[in-house]
């Protein structure tokens, strides 16, 4: 195992563990100390103080909390409705894979993170409305992936036996199709993680998102860009946190989807 590889590993199980136990272990993240505005990183607060006196590095692993929680909805979400779609189309076919295929197409027509912004302010502010936002825009990278392997599947002499032995088309998709085609939609689920991480940053940032006083890494950059010049640790924290997270995700999505490939090369040989 590469060392990158182990690095990501590390860094993502880390941010896991923070934002499972931040809820418990971290105590009072909004506490205002006038005393210590602007206080930069010491031995007491590795990232230092904001705008209100409060201490940053709490905060950041607090955001983790928020971070995650709206990542694993999400992209759980999209999984069972993405993927439950495109079998759906790509197993009946016909007008009724059309129509899915225009239904995916109106979808893709708008670039992602712009359709989120206009769902979230159409639905206000706030965690549940995020999390409705990112659904409906991230389910349709899953359905397109669904419905490729399982039109490549679906004439298999197995799935052919199945179908002739009367076996029902639920059982058939459940036993058949989907362990063959799990693979690759966690390879997508991985990179979707990476993604509407950043989205939901994104969003914050905005002020569409998670809103003050709850820590979130995107409000967080937000209020530190105000304050650059004088502190720019405001920024710099929550920046690096964001940062790390992602690329880890995506080191461990390329490392396994490479993985994937020399195996079911190994396999064809």
């Amino acid at each position: 195992m590469r060392v990158a590889t182990i690095m990501s590993i590390v860094v993502v199980g880390s941010w896991l563990t923070v934002a499972l136990l931040s809820p418990f272990v971290v105590g009072e993240v909004n506490a205002i100390n006038l005393e210590r505005l602007f206080s930069g990183p010491s031995s007491s607060a590795i990232f230092g103080f904001d705008d209100l006196g409060r201490d940053i590095g709490p905060r950041i692993l607090r955001g983790a909390t928020v971070s995650c929680t709206v990542a694993f909805f999400v992209v759980t979400i999209s999984v069972v409705i993405g993927t439950t779609f495109g079998i759906f189309i790509a197993w009946y076919g016909g007008l009724v894979d059309l129509i899915g295929v225009r239904v995916m197409d109106v979808f893709l027509a708008f670039p992602g993170i712009l359709l989120a912004i206009a769902l979230a302010a159409v639905l206000g502010p706030g965690v549940e409305n995020v999390l409705i936002a990112l659904s409906i825009v991230s389910w349709v990278g899953f359905a397109r992936l669904s419905r490729a392997q399982t039109l490549s599947i679906k004439h298999r002499d197995h799935v052919t036996v199945a179908q002739a032995l009367g076996t029902p088309v639920f059982t058939i998709c459940r036993r058949h199709i989907l362990p063959l085609i799990v693979a690759p939609i966690i390879v997508e689920a991985t990179f979707a993680i990476a993604a509407v991480i950043i989205a939901e940053a994104g969003l914050s940032f905005l002020g569409l998102g998670v809103q003050p006083p709850t820590p979130s890494w995107g409000a967080m950059i937000k209020e530190g860009t105000r304050y650059l010049l004088i502190a720019p640790h405001m920024a710099l924290g929550p920046g690096l946190a964001l940062f790390s997270i992602v690329i880890a995700i995506n080191a461990l999505g390329d490392r396994l989807r490479d993985s994937l490939q020399i195996k079911r090369g190994a396999f064809q040989n």
